[in-house]
């Protein structure tokens, strides 16, 4: 089980506006999600027994194959983590699994406070229930349905609820060779790259985002080289198994990345975003936005970063798209301290459509962002944005992590709107007010169980 809350209050120059937000999230286990603890042995013996794998955000990366020795099936429901296919051939097998994400949120002035509307507390349930088919080695068939609800919600949006869809389903190829790894997958899948600011699985509203694609990927020594093409899954709540892909929404990539001064990441790539009938403050039409990104990020001694940047150009009807967005994590841990403090210090900028009405576009598209990323409330868009959120987090106790953080948030350039997520104009704020959007506080605590159990406050 994993699980998620946050607490923030957001206070800003309209109206002052504060949420709370509650998650209990991935109940990851068994086809139940049993909470049946995870010991590991400090005997010489047990460090020789192969370990169970832990579980992971991409439930299709667990490799279950270690159970196919009956005597380590020790827990409940391991009879479901391995069922043998093929005798003699340990990689092939079926696994069944279950994640369960409850989240509770309250709110009492939305949209930054910018216009009365009723508070609103509510609960938001996430269900899924996967198979893993490992046919060999090489070859992997996976599939997870999902259930979405909110219970409570005055205004649910396709982010809140999807009643029993399709959530996954791929065929996955892994071969192996001298030089190198290749792997392929092909039908609805997720991805997600590096901090997610701009491609995520999106993990912080309630319905996650899946693609219909083809992927393939090269790994040989510090490089990978990988490339897809994907129709973005659209969603629907009529109906179960209603939701959709078509040519209408189009997202393609080709990225490179490679370990650089050691084990830091060096990426760089390139993404066609295109969409037809999109509206923006000053464009409208078919989009084709063209964008290319940079990433480095890494660790030395106590210090750690995380920066990024890209550019986006392009076409929205007849407008041209000249856009940017940049972001940066960086933070210094004394490891030798009590309580393991860390400072940090977040920095964020994207570009905002400053001359309306002259035949470019300069709001700054984030694409597929993650809701996670500035805070678990989720609140703010990344388009003419520039943010700074310093930081101090503590580990008090082996599995308890606090953050205490303040945002600051101001709009790029004043003649275009506040954006919520994911790319939203507020309405009424476009070419008014100052560039003062408002700040907010962060009390954030973490807390492990065991390894399929986790709360966030």
């Amino acid at each position: 089980m994993g699980s998620g809350a946050n607490r923030q209050q957001s206070r800003h120059t309209p109206r002052r506006s504060s949420a709370t937000r509650l998650a209990v999230a991935s109940l990851a286990a068994g086809v139940l999600a049993a909470l049946a603890p995870h010991h590991a042995r400090a005997d010489d013996a047990a460090a020789k027994t192969p370990q169970r794998p832990a579980i992971q955000s991409n439930r299709w990366e667990e490799d279950w194959s270690v159970l196919a020795d009956p005597s380590l099936r020790t827990q409940p429901f391991d009879g479901l983590k391995y069922i043998p296919l093929i005798p003699g051939d340990p990689h092939s097998y079926v696994s069944f699994g279950m994640n369960l994400r409850e989240r509770f949120e309250t709110l009492n002035a939305a949209n930054f406070g910018t216009k009365a509307t009723a508070p609103d507390s509510y609960l938001l349930q996430r269900l899924q229930f996967h198979a893993d088919i490992h046919l060999n080695e090489n070859w992997q068939i996976f599939t997870q349905i999902e259930d979405a609800r909110a219970f409570g919600k005055n205004v649910i949006t396709p982010v809140d609820q999807n009643p029993l869809d399709l959530r996954l389903a791929f065929v996955a190829y892994t071969q192996t060779f001298g030089d190198g790894t290749f792997k392929a997958r092909v039908g609805r899948q997720d991805f997600a790259f590096d901090l997610q600011r701009f491609v995520s699985s999106r993990d912080g509203p309630n319905v996650r985002q899946s693609f219909d694609a083809v992927w393939a990927d090269w790994e040989s020594g510090p490089w990978r080289v990988l490339g897809f093409v994907s129709r973005p899954v659209q969603y629907n709540n009529g109906a179960p198994f209603d939701d959709v892909s078509n040519d209408h929404f189009r997202f393609s990539t080709f990225r490179v990345e490679r370990h650089v001064l050691g084990n830091n990441e060096l990426s760089a790539y390139y993404a066609l975003y295109q969409r037809d009938n999109v509206s923006y403050l000053d464009a409208r039409g078919d989009e084709r936005r063209h964008a290319f990104d940079i990433r480095f990020a890494g660790k030395h001694g106590g210090l750690d970063w995380d920066i990024e940047a890209m550019g986006q150009t392009g076409e929205v009807g007849a407008s041209n798209i000249r856009a940017w967005g940049l972001g940066a994590r960086t933070g210094y841990t004394f490891s030798g301290l009590g309580w393991t403090p860390r400072i940090g210090l977040q920095a964020d900028a994207a570009s905002g459509d400053g001359h309306p009405g002259d035949g470019k576009l300069g709001t700054f598209n984030p694409l597929f962002p993650n809701g996670y990323y500035f805070t678990l409330a989720g609140f703010t868009g990344y388009a003419n944005l520039i943010h700074l959120k310093p930081s101090l987090t503590i580990k008090p106790v082996e599995r308890l992590t606090l953050t205490g953080a303040v945002g600051l948030q101001w709009r790029q350039t004043t003649a275009d709107a506040v954006y919520v997520q994911p790319n939203i104009a507020v309405a009424g704020t476009a070419g008014r007010g100052s560039p003062w959007s408002g700040f907010y506080t962060q009390l954030r605590a973490d807390y492990a169980f065991n390894a399929k159990g986790r709360i966030q406050a």
